[in-house]
């Protein structure tokens, strides 16, 4: 990579597309963020608005789109967490599925090349374990979660049938549970409602026993991570892994998170929701072998960056949050 590109990143107002338009920006990039800020937020971008090098483009990924050139495309729209995709599962699913068409369209216009920000949902509650891309999952295609399971399976095999029909250059990364500053607070995933709840003294809710596990990578890594894929060789037009294969279970996060934030906040268990996965870690060593890549930040350390920034968020609702996180030792402020 060693011109400057133009590239299109759908979602990129969301929580990974906007710290992958801060360092393609800083990269030295010519970047276009498009967005219709359903889940996403102009808040989150805003940093950029003065960088004579970045567009944004208000727009539903589900309805046509066309732009004259671009080198590459980083397809990140759609609603990430089960509060999000769970709201309205018709609107996940034509994201997904008509977002991949619209973007690969334009990448066959274009001739550029396309990256499809997968999941690690599309190996579903794993009978396998740790997954790697081998594996074809373990998917429910008529419970809750179907509409993001199956939405983003059915843009993994758009992908491979424009690369194989129609010569479209693809990658494809399977994201596995990423976390950091610039989630929402009601992001609806682990790591956001843990720090939210012990910083605001509610009770942590756990569903089931807590001994279900994930994987957590920080979102500078799997930014390294995404760039590393993008600008692969031919090697890589399977799909990758991208996570953090350190296992941790939910209860044991619950734990570390009251830690880290001092917080008394008590532990409820509530049900555990329908199809949820019991096991989650990825098998990362196509990534290893192929880009080189490897997570570098510890959880404990990419907790208390994230701890830190929703502490200085929320304090402008709570002044009793930002008096209490004055007094930890993970607290620093940004000008």
């Amino acid at each position: 990579m060693g011109r400057n590109l133009k590239i299109l990143v759908t979602g990129g107002a969301g929580f990974l597309g906007h710290h992958l338009c801060g360092r393609l920006l800083a990269l030295g990039h010519e970047v276009i963020c498009l967005d219709d800020y359903s889940t996403g937020s102009r808040e989150n971008i805003e940093q950029y608005f003065h960088n004579a090098s970045f567009t944004v483009m208000e727009h539903d990924v589900a309805e046509p789109y066309s732009l004259p050139h671009v080198d590459q495309i980083y397809n990140l729209a759609c609603p990430a967490s089960p509060v999000h995709y769970q709201a309205d599962p018709v609107r996940t699913t034509r994201t997904s599925v008509l977002g991949a068409i619209n973007a690969l369209d334009l990448a066959q216009r274009t001739d550029a090349r396309v990256l499809q920000a997968s999941t690690s949902e599309i190996y579903g509650d794993p009978l396998v374990h740790p997954q790697d891309e081998r594996y074809w999952g373990h998917v429910n295609p008529i419970g809750l979660r179907a509409c993001y399971d199956e939405g983003k399976r059915c843009a993994e095999t758009l992908f491979y049938d424009y690369h194989r029909t129609r010569n479209v250059e693809i990658r494809v990364a399977r994201i596995f549970n990423t976390y950091g500053p610039f989630m929402a607070e009601n992001d609806g995933r682990v790591v956001s409602n843990y720090i939210v709840q012990a910083l605001k003294g509610c009770p942590i809710t756990i569903y089931g026993d807590g001994k279900q596990t994930r994987s957590f990578c920080y979102c500078d890594d799997l930014v390294d991570g995404l760039i590393a894929l993008m600008n692969s060789d031919a090697s890589c037009v399977e799909p990758v892994n991208l996570g953090n294969p350190q296992e941790f279970r939910v209860i044991d996060l619950a734990a570390k998170i009251l830690r880290l934030t001092g917080s008394s906040s008590e532990l409820v268990h509530l049900p555990l929701p329908s199809d949820d996965p019991r096991l989650r870690r990825p098998d990362i060593s196509r990534a290893r072998e192929r880009l080189g890549w490897n997570p570098k930040v510890e959880l404990e350390e990419g907790l208390s960056r994230t701890i830190a920034y929703f502490a200085e968020r929320m304090h402008r609702a709570s002044p009793g949050v930002q008096a209490f996180a004055e007094t930890q030792s993970w607290f620093s402020p940004r000008e």
